[in-house]
C-alpha cells in the first residue's frame, strides 16, 4: 500500500472517528468522563486522565482487530 492510500484511509477512519464521538455526546455517552476518570482540578489548572475511557477503547480496538484478523 502506498503512501498516499494509507493517508486518505487513515483520514477517513479519523472522519469516522470523530462523526462517532460527535453522536455519543449527542447521546450523552460519557466518553472521557467516565467513573473512575481522574479530574484534578487546582486554581489555575484542570489535568484530565481519562484510564477507564483509555481502557474500554482499548478493548473494543482489541475485539475489533481480533474479529478482523479472523476472518478468512
Amino acid at each position: 500500500m502506498n503512501l498516499g492510500r494509507l493517508l486518505i484511509v487513515a483520514g477517513a477512519l479519523l472522519i469516522c472517528l470523530g462523526a462517532l464521538v460527535l453522536v455519543a455526546s449527542k447521546l450523552n455517552l460519557p466518553f472521557g468522563r467516565m467513573p473512575g476518570d481522574i479530574v484534578w482540578r487546582g486554581k489555575h489548572t484542570t489535568i484530565y486522565f481519562p484510564w477507564v475511557t483509555c481502557l474500554i477503547l482499548s478493548l473494543l480496538g482489541t475485539l475489533l482487530l481480533w474479529f478482523l484478523n479472523r476472518r478468512p
